[in-house]
């Protein structure tokens, strides 16, 4: 055995085991998942809060280090307080109850991997635990017995398969009656390393789960480190300031339809990051592809190109709410913090703020004076906020959803927000954002009228709070709709004054100088939009497209509006201007090939329907789109 590749250290380990596992999968597989993840999570941040470190995850185990017994032992305590918290909310049979057991010994360290009598011995601890429960070693013993607040069991000697000599074991009492008591205590004489102060000393520790009856082993780790990010591998170039991707929370509630709850805090969080001009904050619609589905830290990073990913969960329980967020860093591959929270679901407005600023802080951005002030709640006064809050959350949604039927769902959440809280601008937005709706659905017979009360909700909202980027953005919008150029380049750029992250602010204002004919200041906002959204609306290519068409860079015109047709194949707008591309690069063919995609998804299509919806400034150039679509084979 080579002594450059093996070596010897002092260390205690703790190993997990589910029962039920199997059954559990087999009746509701994605939720004893998101339930096994979010338990496995917790766990690594007391593991991080305690100073220790993971040694390796792999599925559903997990080994960590530590330089103290006493943290170790503190973890392993605060981890079953914390399970047995959340397991109070589930049903009986949906409950993981985590064993523990805890040894410090002699083990063999090959790299990353540790293996031998250490951790025979914890294994065998982990055995004998209870569901919620712990078991330490003698060993582990004589180092806390005077320094917790805890009692514990003398449970004698205990044999242990390959292992010469009986070992003794401690069921560790985490009852506050039972602190400072030792039942059936049988000290042994201890060795005299075991009297030893190991200040380097490594815990290590089983995590064992219980769930039912069965019994699922969680194997030793394969992969003793967290995944680390490449640079080198990821999609678009590491901006040169912090840069962070907010995952969706995960709802750890019963109730499906908390579901809003988390999206609600997730795009709290990202709005409040975004309005720091020295970070790089992605958005939450390419964040959100990620809902739902088991994805790793690392491949957030390499597919965003981001540094820093913040993920969480939320669990609500009537007005009681409980949030767990941790952020990593992917390319060094630790936790940098990880924090639960238990509130009053009032006070939620305040911990967003606090997670906001938690962020910053672990990422190194300073605030100013006038930044200091990040969060969505200022606007937000007592329960009856607080309700209204959740309910705009609610309507958003259904404005999202971009079907007539949702968006008159939006429209009566929104007349209920506006009468129970006339003094928040969010009620007024989320009515603006129902008439925006209703001009591009057109359910109604005068898309004008739409346009006017849109203005006129957004203008109160506006009055009520001037800073409040997005409606700024949003009344430029109705602006260039009516044809006002001039007005609506002004509210874009004061959108993007007061919110010069946000990625739909950005892309806006670049929309909003295409048409009013200065292309070439638009493309690099919508090249820097595209980079804070990679995953964003189809319109961002759609429009991006028109820009470098407007500016003859056709090749890129091509390359934009193919992304579109990619991921919406039916998207009629997209053909066209990709067919009126290929003519003004002479590829006719390709350019009637388009027109009749045009014509497959809309026949009854008429270059006039065109001419009258064109927003562009400039009749000259309305009438060369025009002379290249009618070149192309549309009439």
């Amino acid at each position: 055995m080579s002594p450059e590749k093996f070596k010897r250290k002092l260390t205690a380990i703790l190993s997990a085991d589910v029962k039920g596992y199997s059954r559990l999968m087999g009746e509701d597989e994605e939720g004893t998942i998101r339930t096994l993840n979010a338990y496995l999570e917790a766990i690594a941040g007391f593991v991080q809060k305690h100073q220790g470190r993971i040694v390796g995850t792999a599925g559903d185990s997990m080994l960590a280090e530590f330089a103290s017994v006493v943290d170790a032992v503190r973890c392993a305590v605060e981890v079953q307080n914390e399970l047995k918290y959340r397991n109070a909310d589930l049903p009986e049979t949906r409950r993981m109850e985590f064993r523990i057991g805890i040894n410090l010994g002699d083990v063999i360290e090959e790299g990353e991997q540790i293996y031998g009598d250490g951790v025979n011995i914890a294994a065998r601890l982990e055995s004998l635990a209870e569901a919620g429960g712990i078991c330490i070693s003698g060993t582990v013993y004589e180092h806390v017995e005077k320094k917790l607040s805890l009692g514990y069991e003398y449970l004698g000697e205990q044999a242990v398969k390959n292992i010469t000599k009986p070992v003794r074991v401690y069921r560790v009492l985490m009852e506050p009656e039972a602190a400072g008591k030792v039942i059936g205590e049988k000290k042994g004489k201890p060795r005299q390393w075991q009297r030893m102060v190991f200040p380097l000393g490594i815990i290590l520790f089983v995590v064992v789960a219980a769930v039912g009856g069965w019994r699922f082993y969680l194997r030793p780790a394969s992969h003793p480190k967290m995944d680390i990010s490449s640079v080198k591998k990821m999609a678009f170039p590491l901006p040169d300031v912090p840069s962070i991707a907010v995952l969706p929370f995960v709802n750890m509630s019963e109730d499906p339809k908390q579901e809003f709850l988390g999206d609600a805090i997730t795009e709290s969080i990202i709005m409040a990051l975004s309005k720091v001009p020295r970070l790089f904050v992605i958005a939450r619609d390419s964040t959100s592809t990620y809902k739902g589905k088991p994805v790793k830290v690392k491949q957030v990073s390499e597919e965003l190109g981001v540094r820093y990913v913040l993920e969480g969960s939320v669990q609500r329980s009537g007005d009681r709410v409980r949030i767990t967020a941790q952020l990593i860093d992917a390319l060094i591959g630790i936790h940098l913090w990880a924090e639960r929270y238990d509130r009053d679901l009032k006070d939620i407005f305040a911990l967003q703020d606090e997670i906001t600023l938690k962020i910053l802080v672990a990422t190194q951005v300073k605030l100013t004076e006038g930044e200091l002030s990040l969060g969505v709640g200022k606007h937000y006064r007592g329960k009856q906020g607080l309700d209204c809050y959740l309910k705009i959350m609610e309507g958003i949604g259904y404005v999202d959803r971009f079907t007539s039927e949702d968006n008159n769902l939006a429209r009566r959440i929104a007349g209920e927000v506006i009468a129970m809280c006339p003094e928040v601008p969010m009620a007024y937005r989320l009515m603006a954002a129902v008439y925006q709706q209703d001009f591009w659905l057109s359910p109604t017979k005068s898309p004008a009228e739409s346009i006017e009360k849109g203005i006129a909700m957004i203008q109160k909202a506006l009055a009520l709070d001037d800073t409040f980027a997005e409606g700024h953005s949003v009344l430029s919008v109705f602006y260039l709709q009516k044809r006002e150029y001039d007005k609506a380049i002004a509210e874009g750029e004061r959108a993007v004054a007061l919110n010069p992250s946000g990625a739909t602010i950005l892309a806006v204002y670049a929309q909003i100088l295409q048409y009013a004919g200065r292309s070439e200041e638009a493309i690099p906002l919508y090249q820097k939009a595209i980079r804070l959204n990679p995953h964003g609306p189809i319109w961002y290519y759609e429009t991006f497209g028109v820009a470098l068409l407007m500016t003859g860079r056709y090749e890129e015109a091509v390359l934009a509006l193919k992304k579109t047709i990619q991921h919406v194949p039916n998207y009629m707008w997209a053909h066209l201007i990709l067919a009126a591309t290929y003519v003004k690069m002479g590829r006719e063919k390709e350019a009637r090939a388009e027109a009749a995609e045009v014509l497959r998804i809309n026949p009854k299509f008429s270059i006039d329907f065109v001419e009258k919806r064109s927003l562009t400034k400039d009749q000259s150039a309305r009438d060369n789109f025009s002379n290249a679509l009618r070149k192309a084979g549309l009439k």
